[in-house]
């Protein structure tokens, strides 16, 4: 399914809110839930995928794999966390843009560390040297021109040096990149300062009310300029309320409480209802000639 909109309109007419997902499910419960725009967390990609945390063991062909599933089955415009490109040489970075654009992907995401994932040697310095990201951010513009992708740098540096990542996020503007993000901003200030020098359209990482970390609220990083503001809630909260819903089936010995957690609206004993059966049932009844009730596969009659 094309997307109805593209990220870059999306985020023209106002700040957006777009969670992570990490397949068609959770996908598909943002676009019910009624959020205009969402990211390919690739760390969630992995535990759902291959059942191993954020290793930078991801592969971009398992990446791929996702974001053609999701883009065909969601209209709601998807950025993609690339990394740092998967590949260390600006033609490796342009081939992933490239492929990330033709898959359908709206915007690229690409950051300025090494090995990316949460395992890392701290006395080692894997950001990756100014002119060598610059590099890969021209090469992550020109892999995506006469599309609809756009290509969001990023810095990792963060309020631990945050000279440097606004300074990079400047340069990388003035490249060609048609968004930035500096993660890692820990307080209302850094932000503010992030979105006071760096010019052009910008994301705001990882909004997080229990972080143990100042609060930032939406509102006040759309008043800033922030244009998209990304979190994390479906594999997370997939997971809790299956955990939940497990012990609780487990101690009744049947599935009573999970069932009766399910929104009137989506019906069922398994989770068929939240996805759009009735549609291809209608569809194949152009072919066939013969309508059927999704729930009801015996109520067939001529149409």
């Amino acid at each position: 399914m094309t997307a109805k909109k593209t990220l870059r309109e999306v985020m023209e007419a106002g700040s957006v809110l777009a969670p992570c997902v990490f397949d068609c499910s959770s996908a598909r419960a943002v676009e019910l839930a009624g959020f205009e725009a969402m990211l390919l967390s690739g760390s969630e990609v992995s535990m759902s995928m291959k059942g191993i945390p954020d290793l930078g063991l991801l592969s971009l062909e398992e990446l791929l794999w996702a974001v053609e599933r999701i883009v065909d089955m969601s209209p709601l415009p998807l950025a993609v966390d690339i990394e740092d490109g998967f590949g260390s040489s600006p033609l490796q970075v342009y081939e992933t843009c490239r492929r990330m654009a033709k898959a359908g992907a709206m915007a690229v995401l690409m950051e300025d560390e090494f090995e990316p994932g949460y395992a890392r040697d701290v006395s080692i310095d894997h950001m990756i040297p100014r002119e060598e990201y610059y590099a890969k951010v021209r090469a992550a513009v020109k892999a995506v021109e006469g599309t609809d992708c756009m290509v969001i740098a990023r810095s990792n540096y963060g309020s631990a040096n945050l000279e440097e990542g606004i300074q990079r996020m400047i340069d990388c503007v003035e490249l060609g990149a048609h968004a930035t993000v500096v993660v890692n901003v820990t307080t209302l200030a850094d932000a503010a300062e992030v979105a006071r020098r760096v010019p052009g359209p910008k994301m705001f990482a990882d909004i997080n009310a229990k972080r143990g970390l100042e609060q930032m609220s939406f509102a006040q990083l759309s008043e800033l300029g922030y244009d998209l503001i990304t979190m994390h809630f479906t594999m997370k909260a997939a997971m809790a309320g299956m955990l939940e819903a497990g012990r609780a089936n487990l101690a009744e010995m049947g599935n009573t409480y999970s069932n009766e957690m399910m929104p009137d609206e989506y019906p069922g004993h398994s989770g068929m209802a939240f996805f759009a059966a009735q549609e291809l049932l209608d569809l194949e009844t152009e072919f066939t000639g013969r309508a059927q009730t999704f729930n009801d596969p015996r109520a067939i009659h001529t149409a």
